[in-house]
């Protein structure tokens, strides 16, 4: 048996990437995966890829009362809430100086104020039924600057820091919270920036150790693991999946020296 049969997750931003792999994976180890994200249609390319989701909300993670209507109803069904991940978010940015306030504004409320307001949301349920464990999607943008980046690593470093202190904070109610900081995979969002800037792809997949940009179901592997009993003593730890980009540097002195 699944170490996640009989589970209860909600999943945010999983009709699509990150997040709808997350969904997927959960749901193929016997998870109840309850699924939010602001996109859905019936012309939205994954809703059949979402059929293993038990239900699905339509919410913009920005709506804290949204959500918590969420919450409750999965709680009125479900009775309880054991794994919560937050894969919900955008991409955009810019240098400071040519960065409109609504720009940032809005990548830090939907990444960051985001990301508290999911995990406020699911809190209360969790800290009555002393257990439950807390996922967050960051990114090695919130690790390290790129350039650019800043409204984005901001908001990814936050969630990073945000999840320390969900950790440090109700550990002792038995909740873990963790966060995944995903390199580039190869997700909706990622194809979006590349398809303005090939050349920039050329250079990450140069900069990524294990030669490749990554896939949203490597990313699900190590929300799998976070959400399972394999990770009962992690808590406030980082996880960084991305292939070995922030390993280090290459400047190709290895290949010189004739190795491939």
């Amino acid at each position: 048996m699944s170490q996640l049969e009989n589970k209860v997750a909600i999943v945010t931003g999983a009709a699509s990437g990150i997040g709808l792999a997350c969904a997927q994976r959960y749901a193929a180890e016997g998870a109840t995966v309850i699924g939010m994200d602001r996109n859905l249609s019936s012309d939205w390319p994954s809703v059949e890829a979402l059929a293993p989701v038990s239900r699905f909300h339509q919410v913009d993670v920005t709506d804290g009362g949204a959500q918590r209507v969420a919450v409750a109803e999965t709680l009125n069904e479900f009775g309880v809430i054991d794994i919560l991940l937050t894969a919900a978010g955008l991409g955009d940015g810019g240098p400071v100086s040519m960065l409109d306030e609504d720009v940032w504004d809005r990548v830090i409320d939907v990444n960051l104020k985001g990301t508290f307001l999911s995990i406020k949301a699911v809190l209360d349920a969790m800290m009555a039924q002393r257990s439950g464990s807390i996922i967050t999607i960051a990114s090695v943008e919130g690790l390290n600057g790129t350039e650019g980046g800043s409204a984005y690593n901001a908001s990814k470093g936050g969630v990073v820091m945000l999840s320390k202190n969900v950790a440090i904070d109700y550990g002792r109610m038995g909740i873990r919270c963790n966060a995944i900081c995903p390199g580039f995979i190869e997700t909706p969002m990622l194809n979006d920036v590349m398809g303005l800037m090939p050349e920039l792809k050329e250079d990450v997949i140069r900069e990524t150790k294990i030669g490749r940009l990554g896939r949203p179901e490597e990313i699900a592997g190590a929300a799998y693991f976070l959400a399972s009993d394999d990770a009962s003593y992690v808590t406030g730890h980082t996880l960084v999946v991305d292939g070995g980009y922030t390993a280090g540097h290459s400047h190709g002195i290895v290949q010189m020296m004739g190795l491939v």
